[in-house]
């Protein structure tokens, strides 16, 4: 029988997630009806496409093959979206943009109104994630992202670099050697974070560990501990003060990202183009040259 598109997802969604649940949640329905829904193609194809294990779902040979079909259709799609784009002369329509909530909060928010209000024909969807999404995919059509390695499948700027350093609050220890530490865990940026604060402190010493770089700094500002942060931000909060100079080792770079098919479309272009001009003149900030 001929299997719908939505069907092709369905599988996919499911092999990539290993569960009804979750996969249901990405297609944005009910597991009972993902359920059912799997239940009549397996019914009309003749065979299983999944074996159910108490761990979750194990796609078999024709699972596998069905996902795999799905992903080169995903494919095409986004190849279709991304030439149509491709053919706008001026910026209009929708643009997906992702970034980390960090720089979301600290960098990107104040741009998206000027830009708006020079292009209001572009409509803005704001994807916060730390997690890499696909742009080949269309998960996103722009990304702005701190990291020392931008996949090679991407194109973009690097717009500066992002220097760190250790701060506390104004009142606390003088001597690092003599505080507590906040940190991100291993589980962040490679355990660079982690690393970093071991280094300097043993493991009774470190107050607090997070999964993530955000809530850094209303840590050290309550005074749970000393800890690095961006210097873009630590000089910017009266009750913090720098006690060392920028950390070389945590230094990182401030990348805006796309695919090479969507460089040239207009409401691409022109948001790489905004975002450009106003990061220039917020460079010493981020490379911590300008000290409050």
């Amino acid at each position: 029988m001929p299997v719908a598109w939505d069907e092709f997802r369905l599988v996919r969604a499911i092999a990539e997630r290993g569960a009804l649940a979750p996969a249901a949640a990405h297609l944005g329905i009910n597991p009972s009806t993902a359920f059912r829904r799997l239940a009549a193609v397996e019914a009309g194809l003749g065979t299983r496409l999944f074996e159910r294990h108490r761990s979750g779902y194990v796609p078999t040979p024709a699972g596998e093959a069905m996902a795999a079909a799905a992903g080169r259709m995903e494919e095409e799609v986004a190849r279709f979206d991304r030439e149509v784009a491709d053919r706008a002369l001026t910026p209009s329509g929708l643009l997906r943009v992702t970034a980390a909530a960090t720089l979301v909060t600290d960098l990107l928010m104040p741009m998206l109104g000027r830009f708006r209000a020079r292009y209001p024909k572009v409509q803005l969807e704001l994807i916060v994630s730390e997690d890499a999404l696909n742009l080949s995919r269309r998960d996103a059509d722009v990304a702005l992202r701190a990291t020392r390695d931008p996949p090679p499948n991407l194109v973009g700027r690097r717009l500066a670099t992002i220097a760190w350093a250790v701060y506390g609050p104004v009142d606390g220890p003088g001597d690092p050697a003599d505080a507590c530490w906040v940190t991100p865990s291993e589980a962040v940026a490679g355990g660079q974070f982690a690393r970093f604060v071991a280094a300097r402190a043993g493991p009774e010493r470190v107050a607090l560990r997070l999964n993530t770089v955000q809530g850094l700094c209303e840590a050290i500002s309550e005074g749970v501990g000393i800890g690095p942060l961006p210097c873009s931000r630590g000089d910017r909060i009266a009750g913090l003060r720098r006690l060392s100079g920028p950390e070389p080792e945590l230094a990182g770079s401030l990348w805006l990202l796309t695919h090479p098919d969507l460089r040239h479309a207009a409401r691409v272009r022109a948001f790489m183009d905004h975002v450009v001009a106003e990061v220039a003149p917020l460079r010493p900030a981020l490379e911590g040259r300008s000290i409050r």
